[in-house]
């Protein structure tokens, strides 16, 4: 794999089913969520050597409990259409108890579809569970407009979802900027338009609320051959994203880095884990990015970080969710491969 100068890369556990969002309690137990399997694991370093060779179930009979997050000593984890949540982990983990931990459901309301219908979930600084809703479909309106939970990212707040960003056709990453607490998501853009159109997205949220385009138009210019032609009869403002990732790349996870380990050029900026294309003549994406930002938050340019996935048009690893640790190091769950990685600065 490659990847720049000082840093080092290595398998940090292998014993996963299609490892998806990563998560670390107080105590610094990792956690992590899975795309096709049925259970929540953690993470076990039995030889103390770094290693994580085994893992302890923490629920299981779930279906595809892909999203996990650690908020004030409770796990949440989500399944298509639930959350559920375990108190005290902690405690939990350290009991060494044979028996699984009892699980309750936080909210069960949220549409079952499969298409799209991953969850990604993370507490907000106001304290608010963030769950994004994809649409159950490439291109489509009716779905959104019969139930106004498809096609954006909600909060869970007082018992009800309430829109945080409209049109937006399928985020399952998003992350919060350490200084200006803004919301950042990435975007996964609509399929057939051609090799290169349209580009996935890297998005902000400046207002509650606001309106991202699907299915009406796509990146920054590109309007939809089936839907670009209601634009006039919408009354909404358009907001274009930030960054353009590049057609078919497929961004999932992301996270700012918030660690003193990285050099100063990464902090305040944000990793996205490209998953890749299944569409495209050529493959693209299959690697992890830097988008790098100002002061502000305002995008500056993006370089490649970690690339290797992908080699001679064979994808033997598809990269799903970065996550920043306590000690400042980056952890890369790869779905496809079933590890996850621990990537460190030497420098």
């Amino acid at each position: 794999m490659n990847f720049p100068p000082n840093f080092t890369i290595e398998v940090f556990s292998a014993v996963l089913d299609s490892p998806w969002q990563i998560t670390e309690t107080a105590d610094g137990h990792i956690i992590v969520g899975s795309k096709k399997g049925s259970e929540v694991v953690a993470l076990v370093d039995e030889d103390l050597d770094g290693s994580f060779e085994s893992k302890i179930i923490v629920a299981n009979g779930l279906q595809n409990p892909a999203g996990v997050v650690f908020y004030q000593g409770d796990l949440y984890f989500a399944e298509m259409d639930t959350i559920w949540i375990i108190e005290n982990i902690d405690s939990w983990l350290n009991s060494s108890s044979e028996s699984l931990p009892e699980k309750t459901i936080y909210m069960n309301d949220l549409p079952s579809e499969t298409w799209h219908g991953l969850k990604y979930i993370d507490f907000g600084p106001d304290g608010s569970l963030y769950i994004p809703v994809g649409v159950p479909c490439n291109i489509c309106l009716e779905p959104q407009t019969k139930d106004p939970r498809f096609a954006a990212i909600h909060k869970y707040e007082n018992g009800k979802l309430i829109t945080v960003a409209n049109g937006v056709r399928n985020s399952v990453g998003f992350d919060w900027h350490p200084v200006t607490k803004k919301l950042y998501f990435s975007d996964n853009g609509r399929d057939w338009l051609g090799d290169d159109s349209p580009a996935c997205e890297l998005n902000v949220v400046n207002e509650e609320g606001s309106f991202y385009g699907y299915p009406y138009k796509h990146a920054k210019d590109v309007i939809d051959p089936e839907f670009g032609d209601m634009i006039p009869s919408v009354d909404k403002e358009f907001v274009d994203p930030i960054a353009e990732l590049g057609a078919h790349v497929a961004p999932l996870g992301i996270a700012f880095y918030d660690g003193k380990e990285f050099p100063e050029k990464y902090h305040n900026s944000v990793f996205i884990a490209l998953h890749g294309s299944w569409n495209r003549t050529k493959k693209s994406g299959y690697k992890v990015i830097l988008v790098k930002l100002d002061d502000n938050g305002n995008y500056l340019y993006q370089e490649d970080f970690i690339t290797g996935w992908l080699s001679n048009e064979t994808a033997w690893g598809r990269p799903a969710a970065p996550f920043v640790m306590s000690d400042g190091s980056l952890l890369v769950s790869d779905d496809k491969h079933n590890v996850i990685y621990k990537v460190q600065y030497k420098g």
